[in-house]
């Protein structure tokens, strides 16, 4: 069982998280929900097509203008806040490595720190602790926030993932973080090169065997659009067939541009597996 917020969600419940940039220079839409009316809209739209979560971002993940703790506060706590008054049962994720930042959000309404640079900051933890918030683990294969990989080698990327994703859960857990509420991310493109983020893909099946829910950040990234030699407003093909496998092997939780398209994916996959039945069985019974 996963309990995020009010929400409590099933071992083979999918769950779609929905990305919602606060931010001038994102690499997807370029700022395009920066102001407050276009975001709510939104947050508004992806809870219609079925998010249960949304993730709430103030800086820009890549390489960029300097954003301070005190600007990535302004452009999310209270966001969050209004977030939570209109939609009290929606879960709020914020995206964010800063601690600081995580107190203040938490104390907006925010019900999952989402530490994408894999506890550079490990005071964060200590904050999920303390306000009783979940917390994502994810391998970042050590880079600093908003660095790009460089020329990075492991000897087997997926035992290096588990190792890393596995020691920040249970020190989570030891720090007092609701054990329901730790999810484990491999951190497509963190840390990595294409062929890494394949291979995790590929092997993904290993981090659900562990027992901790998966939570994959597939969404338009870099790993898809070389393989398929797409930029990035033609990644979505590449992006939902990720999904796909990514389902099938054991992933639960799905931070995403595209809501609607993603959501008929996992709920396709689940059918298939037999964890969910058909919304309509008509064929062949009439």
């Amino acid at each position: 069982m996963l309990r995020l917020g009010r929400r409590e969600f099933g071992a083979h419940e999918p769950v779609i998280m929905a990305i919602v940039n606060r931010t001038p220079d994102s690499f997807y839409d370029q700022g395009a929900t920066f102001r407050d009316e276009p975001a709510l809209a939104r947050v508004e739209q992806a809870v219609a097509e079925g998010a249960a979560i949304v993730d709430i971002g103030g800086v820009k993940a890549g390489p960029g203008e300097e954003v301070t703790a005190e600007e990535e506060a302004r452009r999310t706590v209270g966001f969050v806040a209004e977030v939570r008054r209109r939609h009290p049962d929606v879960v709020i994720s914020v995206d964010t490595w800063r601690h600081e930042v995580g107190e203040a959000v938490c104390e907006a309404g925010a019900d999952l720190l989402n530490d994408a640079w894999g506890g550079v900051d490990p005071k964060l933890a200590e904050v999920a602790a303390r306000y009783g918030a979940g917390l994502v683990c994810t391998h970042a294969g050590g880079v600093q926030p908003r660095t790009r990989p460089h020329r990075v080698v492991y000897d087997d990327v997926m035992q290096d993932i588990l190792d890393v994703t596995l020691g920040l859960a249970e020190r989570a857990a030891a720090l007092g973080v609701r054990r329901d509420g730790i999810l484990i991310d491999p951190g497509h493109d963190f840390g990595k090169n294409t062929r890494h983020s394949l291979e995790a893909t590929r092997r993904l099946g290993k981090m659900a065997e562990t027992g901790w829910p998966v939570l994959v950040s597939l969404s338009n990234k870099d790993f898809v659009g070389e393989t398929l030699d797409k930029p990035v407003k033609e990644r979505l093909l590449g992006t939902l067939a990720t999904t796909a496998v990514s389902a099938w092997l054991g992933a639960q939780v799905y931070r995403v541009h595209e809501v609607a398209e993603t959501k008929q994916v996992v709920d396709m996959v689940a059918t298939i597996a037999g964890h969910r039945a058909p919304a309509v069985a008509r064929r062949g019974l009439a």
